[in-house]
């Protein structure tokens, strides 16, 4: 077994050998430049390792039954994870992040130690021993690698946080399937990619769930402007990862040539690009002044006009599994709402987007059909999509009225362009009869929620999912365009 003590003073004279003062350090030649890198990442990870085992007994003695006589609230804080932020002079995530694989460390450790004493025990026999290693927690192997030092404590919570908690769809089981894969790779990646790698596993462990960790970060979406005592008024927000990569998207596409964006061959871009880069304002002024730029665009826009068909890009990246149907979905009762069959992600983000959202803006927005297998290989270049023309908008604009949904009242203008039949599963064409204006959020509630949206002749038709009405009932949608 590894003594970590003995490795973390070799460690230390490895370290102390390199020198003490910037001097030293400058004089060093390259190899001993990157070996000595090392040196100081592997003692790093030791004293993380301490440092996770200190938070454990920290957090152990602060116990809430302990009341007033606990550790941490002797010394006048309220949890074990202030009193370490306090007396270590950490951040309050690096506080909860030692406390958390501490506690991880030692109930394995516990764990452990009860399936070692089993086994060891001539009184019990193999079903007892089995039983006491069916509470070893699937997170040990997390837990033994930091404590053989051969993973950092940073990457432990990654693939703590990353793989997530045992629920309904996701056992124990399954998760240790996973973490054995991921930690098979982990002394190849640093920390971010660790956790990348760990909540896509959770993703395709549990692909129902996207949906609902989807509908969580949309209703979590804020923004509050408000007054400073100087004047000044301040902005703070935060948004969903699709509104946000729009968002991200608008503000690169404006700031592009500052931060070294494409080079431009059309000689108007190029010159637009150079004078971007002479502008004496930061590039954070210039976002700013564009914001407000874009706000007195859109305030004096016309309600009853339709926009779309320019905007900044923002790729969809979908496996072939998230846009084929599955093959017995044809033989089950049309009513039902299809299970999830993959999901998808917006390029440049890490967090995955369901299908629903896949076929809400596939609808909405042009797009290429690349399709990807599950393994990330292009297998085909399909058609174009094509939006709807400004012409055609400004028809539906005219025709609807606003958006269709019942007791909506948004203009044209907050509206935008919904296939009836969707481009890349049903074969739907951009034609006008089968495009209807759909404000966003019961765009989002539509394709969400499974409603549906028929049409006869002229006459278009809301369909509700068989959660909201059994007999699905459909509902008339006339037009909200007033009276000629």
């Amino acid at each position: 077994m590894t003594n970590l003590a003995e490795d973390l003073r070799q460690a230390a004279d490895a370290v102390a050998l390199l020198g003490s003062s910037c001097a030293d350090f400058s004089a060093l030649p390259d190899a001993e430049v990157l070996a000595g890198q090392k040196r100081i990442a592997s003692i790093r990870r030791l004293v993380d390792t301490y440092a996770a085992w200190m938070a454990a007994t920290i957090a152990e003695r602060s116990r809430p039954e302990l009341g007033h006589s606990g550790l941490a609230a002797q010394q006048g804080y309220l949890s074990p994870e202030a009193l370490i932020q306090n007396s270590t002079g950490s951040s309050k995530g690096d506080a909860y992040k030692l406390v958390a694989v501490g506690t991880m460390l030692a109930d394995a450790e516990a764990a452990d130690r009860l399936v070692e004493a089993a086994l060891s025990s001539p009184d019990r026999d193999a079903a007892e021993v089995a039983e006491f290693e069916a509470k070893v927690p699937w997170q040990a192997p997390i837990a033994r690698a930091v404590t053989a030092g051969t993973l950092s404590v940073d990457a432990a919570e990654s693939i703590r946080a990353g793989l997530g908690q045992i629920d309904a769809s996701v056992t124990a089981e399954k998760l240790a399937v996973a973490l054995e894969a991921l930690l098979a790779e982990a002394s190849s990646l640093n920390t971010d990619q660790v956790f990348k790698r760990a909540r896509r596993m959770r993703d395709q462990l549990d692909e129902a769930g996207i949906a609902a960790r989807e509908k969580q970060a949309y209703d979590d979406r804020y923004l509050r402007v408000y007054r400073l005592g100087n004047g000044n008024v301040r902005l703070s927000g935060l948004f969903a990862p699709e509104d946000g990569e729009f968002m991200l998207s608008t503000f690169d596409s404006i700031t592009g040539p500052r931060r070294g964006g494409v080079r431009f061959v059309d000689a108007e871009r190029a010159a637009w690009a150079k004078k971007m880069q002479d502008d004496p304002r930061t590039t954070e002024q210039i976002a700013a002044d564009s914001l407000v730029q874009l706000l007195k665009i859109a305030g004096e826009a016309d309600p009853g006009r339709v926009f779309g068909g320019r905007r900044p890009s923002v790729r969809v990246i979908v496996t072939e599994k998230a846009l084929k149907p599955e093959a017995d979905a044809q033989e089950a009762d049309a009513r039902q709402p299809a299970a999830p069959a993959g999901h998808g992600q917006i390029e440049g983000n890490p967090v995955p987007i369901s299908q629903e959202t896949i076929d809400r803006l596939l609808c909405d927005t042009g797009t290429r059909g690349i399709k990807f297998d599950d393994n990330g290989q292009i297998i085909n270049v399909g058609r174009d999509e094509r939006l709807f023309t400004e012409k055609q908008r400004a028809a539906m604009a005219v025709r609807d009225g606003g958006c269709l949904w019942v007791d909506c009242e948004k203009p044209p203008a907050w509206a935008e362009a919904h296939h009836i039949n969707e481009w890349l599963k049903n074969n739907g064409y951009t034609d006008l009869a089968d495009g209807v204006l759909l404000c966003h959020p019961h765009h989002l509630l539509l394709h969400n929620q499974h409603w549906t949206i028929s049409r006869t002749g002229t006459q278009y038709w809301l369909g509700p999912p068989v959660e909201v009405d059994p007999e699905q009932t459909l509902v008339a949608l006339p037009s909200k365009r007033a009276a000629l």
